[in-house]
């Protein structure tokens, strides 16, 4: 009797993260998907930077759609970029999937479905008022100084980088959990960026290709989802007046 509420309850999980996509967003999912698939074969790109990517942008994807299932790919997606982090030398972005984006992601998981809509089983955007917004200012300037001189006291082949990304991300991931539309402000500069720092390691020789495009996609999304995100909280705002 357990086993059947526990797969009745899977199925309707299931059924309510499925629901909300339009066919374009689909459509152009598999597109990315096939690009990946076709520059690993003719690169010869790595399988973790492979399913890393392709962890990665479904993540995003379904994070900008404000459904909890996100993180499961989120988790799966960050073990693998780890391990590439690793092999290329990038141990700032290794040390901030490691220590801080893999268990905030858990934290996610349990923070996000407290704030479901009932109807849609998607989360409830929000904001950041002025204050808040400018001690994160504050924070996000302080911290870059310091991890960029933290790094090229370590060696990192891109401290200014690595460093400037690292310490956006650890703010991104924290207004994602939050569940600020800031999120995606913060997102395009680190995915612009990242693009940058990874595009350097695979003309060095790393078979990170498959990476290269996930940030491009990062990027890309981002922008969609600020966009899309701002007219919902627009409408959400005039419906409280």
């Amino acid at each position: 009797m357990k086993s059947k509420t526990i797969l009745k309850e899977t199925k309707h999980f299931v059924k309510m993260e499925l629901r909300g996509w339009s066919f374009w967003e689909v459509f152009w999912l598999m597109v990315v998907f096939s690009i990946i698939g076709i520059n690993a074969v003719v690169f010869k790109d790595s399988n973790a930077a492979v399913i890393s990517a392709i962890c990665g942008i479904l993540y995003t994807f379904i994070a900008g759609k404000g459904k909890v299932s996100c993180y499961f790919f989120g988790l799966l997606g960050s073990g693998f970029y780890v391990y590439l982090a690793f092999k290329n030398a990038l141990y700032g972005n290794m040390l901030l999937y490691a220590g801080y984006y893999i268990p905030m992601q858990i934290v996610g998981i349990f923070k996000w479905s407290e704030h479901l809509k009932w109807k849609s089983h998607e989360i409830y955007k929000t904001s950041l008022k002025l204050d808040e917004f400018l001690n994160l200012a504050v924070i996000a300037l302080m911290g870059c100084a310091g991890a960029i001189f933290l790094l090229k006291f370590l060696h990192d082949p891109s401290p200014v980088i690595d460093g400037i990304t690292t310490v956006l991300s650890l703010i991104g991931m924290y207004l994602t959990v939050r569940r600020c539309i800031e999120q995606w402000e913060v997102w395009i500069v680190v995915n612009a960026l990242s693009i940058i720092m990874w595009l350097k390691a695979a003309l060095h020789g790393g078979k990170v290709y498959s990476t290269v495009i996930m940030w491009t996609v990062y990027f890309i999304l981002g922008i969609y989802f600020y966009i899309k995100w701002y007219r919902e909280l627009e409408t959400q705002n005039s419906a409280e007046y």
